[in-house]
């Protein structure tokens, strides 16, 4: 994958460069202080995966992601965690709080690779069927039963869904509008603009978070009371 730094500051720049350059499956196209460097380096060259800061003079990342082609995939890298929600609303692939953890950026580059051989993937894949206790998911020309029980969570991404299981992740071409309309309601629980929860697999949670196994998911403004209210229906808090 073609990828771009875009930091203001220059140590920053150079720790990310260090991470880029140790996977084998990054090409560093270039490194840049702003947005708007970096967008004029844009128009003359195709950019898969920009590694995107935050606060920066002039463009901020945010309003930066916002202009860009959705083909082009963001991984924010910033000091500031409360960015986090505004992430999503732009789709990115994943936020990265410096100092940023060797294998946390692995992870993420590995879900950017994942997603980009789907964009280059012309097949349609969807969530075929619903039968009361499981879906049937296409991806890679394949359909897979997948059990709901055994469903952590559903991230969307663009024109993806993500469904992360125990054991693994299954990738299909679905709306998350969609597919949260399949599924039971009293189960699975939208808490932000990308993600769906399976409420019998939170392990605990507070105002701001839910926490599932290693996964640390924000719940959205506009989506807490809703949580809330149905979360704790006919439950008991000690």
């Amino acid at each position: 994958m073609k990828c771009i730094i875009v930091d203001d500051e220059p140590i920053a720049r150079q720790g990310i460069k260090k991470l880029v350059d140790s996977i084998s499956l990054l090409e560093l196209l270039g490194t840049f202080e702003s947005a708007q460097t970096a967008g004029e380096f844009m128009k003359e060259n195709v950019v898969d995966l920009i590694f995107l800061d935050i606060k920066m003079p002039g463009i901020n990342g945010i309003d930066f992601a916002r202009s860009i082609h959705k083909n082009t995939l963001i991984i924010f890298t910033t000091a500031y965690s409360e960015y986090a929600l505004d992430s999503y609303e732009v789709d990115a692939v994943d936020y990265l709080v410096k100092p940023i953890d060797a294998a946390k950026f692995r992870k993420a580059v590995e879900k950017a690779v994942a997603y980009h051989s789907l964009l280059l993937d012309e097949d349609k894949k969807s969530v075929e069927n619903v039968e009361d206790e499981c879906i049937f998911v296409k991806s890679d020309r394949r359909f897979f039963k997948v059990n709901l029980k055994d469903i952590l969570f559903i991230e969307g991404l663009k024109d993806y869904v993500i469904i992360q299981l125990d054991g693994g992740r299954i990738i299909t071409r679905m709306n998350i509008k969609n597919i949260h309309d399949l599924l039971p309601k009293d189960i699975f629980l939208r808490i932000n603009r990308s993600y769906i929860v399976n409420h019998k697999h939170i392990d605990s949670f507070d105002n701001n978070d839910v926490f599932i196994k290693s996964h640390e998911i924000a719940i959205g403004n506009s989506y807490r009371d809703a949580f809330f209210e149905e979360f704790m229906k006919n439950k008991t808090l000690g």
